[in-house]
């Protein structure tokens, strides 16, 4: 699904964040936004469009793009990269905590469960996911590792060699976190990360193709 430009209220937006001081200044190519885009386009399968935003390490600017995100560009979910480790600049997770009104620490801890399948040093992220609620919208926010092999892995979680689930990735639980929060209905590609919702609040492939429409 390609990223389309509307304004339909029931489509998708989804905020992208790139936090690097170094892919801002343009020393080098940005690497998070395009990876996070190719994902978005080989699991939704109904419409969204994207706000991409690429920012330097200074955790001022970071709260304030996430908050235009939500606040402006109303964006339903948000996805952060780089910017989550213990250097000094590492700072997106107190932005991301300054901002929110509801933290969500289940997120972190899947990321890190599903990164030290592969390096032990997934102990030192400290990716956070927060909702941040006005009088009039919601948001999800979440932290994700800066490398693009990482946030696949976070995000669609790990499979065996006959594409059975080993370890959960964490968007299988966004689509009905956005349902709670009041964001649209979205679908999922099962092949690359089934989304899980209870049977009560599931609905027919047509009605969701019509809500997305």
């Amino acid at each position: 699904m390609k990223t389309q430009k509307t304004t339909d209220p029931d489509m998708l937006v989804v905020g992208l964040v790139s936090v690097s001081d170094r892919a801002s200044g343009g020393i080098y190519e940005d690497k998070g936004i395009p990876a996070l885009s190719d994902w978005l386009a080989q699991v939704l399968t109904t419409p969204y469009r994207i706000e991409p935003r690429l920012i330097p390490d200074e955790r001022e600017q970071i709260e304030k793009t996430l908050i235009e995100l939500v606040d402006g560009a109303r964006c339903h979910m948000v996805l952060t990269t780089g910017g989550t480790g213990p250097a000094r600049r590492d700072v997106t997770p107190e932005a991301t905590l300054a901002v929110g009104t509801k933290e969500m620490p289940g997120f972190g801890e899947q990321m890190r469960q599903v990164s030290l399948q592969f390096v032990p040093t997934a102990i030192l992220s400290r990716q956070v996911a927060v909702i941040r609620e006005t009088h009039d919208h919601a948001a999800l926010i979440m932290n994700l590792p800066g490398q693009p092999k990482a946030i696949k892995e976070t995000l669609e979680g790990l499979k065996d060699a006959d594409g059975q689930q080993l370890v959960a990735g964490i968007f299988a639980a966004v689509p009905y976190c956005l349902d709670l929060i009041g964001g649209p209905y979205i679908e999922t590609d099962p092949a690359v990360c089934k989304a899980w919702r209870p049977k009560t609040a599931q609905r027919p492939p047509a009605a969701a193709k019509d809500n997305a429409q």
